[in-house]
């Protein structure tokens, strides 16, 4: 038989044999979380020339090249979280969630436009996306198979991803806080909401890199 003629060969049952296999998604995907608020930071110094930190990370949107960088960001990882195929349907549907509430994020900011219900849009699509953050933390990344014994590395992974969720949650309550509570003054002044979004970006993306086993914590052979 002639090469071209062989039969393809049989589909393999690795679940991680994609044309980005699940495992490199995870670290794209938290990197892209670690990664924002240094973007928007330098971005914005790279075409101003100004190190001033914004009221928040959506601040950077009116911001030149920040500005671009944020919403080029939102929209790799709207395309991470669609492209990926976790282990059970509800891991995709989770991330297919996600993937809206990044688009949502970059396509309706929350500067001033003549029309509010763009600026309420980006709270809601903002709340959404940390919640399905939240979601992959402390539910979907600590399930573990009832067939198989966890490792002691599990434990610690389940360990991480629970910090990382709970850090989340308190950071998106210190938002809230911070925005309905404190003086406007105050957090103007210390940037509360770029610190406290930056920080549970960074437990996000530390959650994914963590569920990646690439870096730390790998179950041994």
């Amino acid at each position: 038989m002639h090469p071209e003629q062989n039969p393809p060969d049989k589909k393999s049952e690795n679940p991680n044999d994609q044309i980005i296999s699940y495992y490199t998604l995870r670290i794209l995907i938290g990197a892209t979380g670690v990664l924002l608020p240094l973007l928007v930071f330098f971005g914005k110094y790279i075409s101003q020339g100004s190190g001033v930190l914004e009221f928040s990370i959506s601040d950077y949107y009116d911001n030149g090249t920040a500005g671009d960088v944020l919403v080029g960001v939102l929209f790799v990882l709207g395309f991470f979280l669609l492209s990926y195929k976790g282990p059970e349907p509800i891991d995709n549907r989770a991330a297919d969630v996600g993937c809206v509430a990044a688009l949502g994020v970059a396509l309706f900011p929350t500067t001033y436009c003549p029309s509010c219900w763009v600026h309420y849009l980006h709270f809601v699509f903002a709340l959404l996306l940390f919640s399905v953050f939240i979601f992959f933390s402390m539910y979907l990344f600590r399930k573990t198979n009832p067939a198989k014994a966890m490792t002691p590395q599990k434990r610690d992974r389940n360990k991480v991803y629970l910090i990382c969720g709970i850090i989340m949650i308190v950071c998106i309550a210190a938002i809230a806080f911070s925005l309905l509570v404190l003086e406007p003054s105050v957090s103007s002044k210390y940037k509360l909401v770029f610190w406290f979004e930056s920080l549970a970006l960074v437990s996000f993306g530390i959650s994914w890199i963590t569920k990646s086993e690439s870096f730390y914590l790998k179950d041994k052979e």
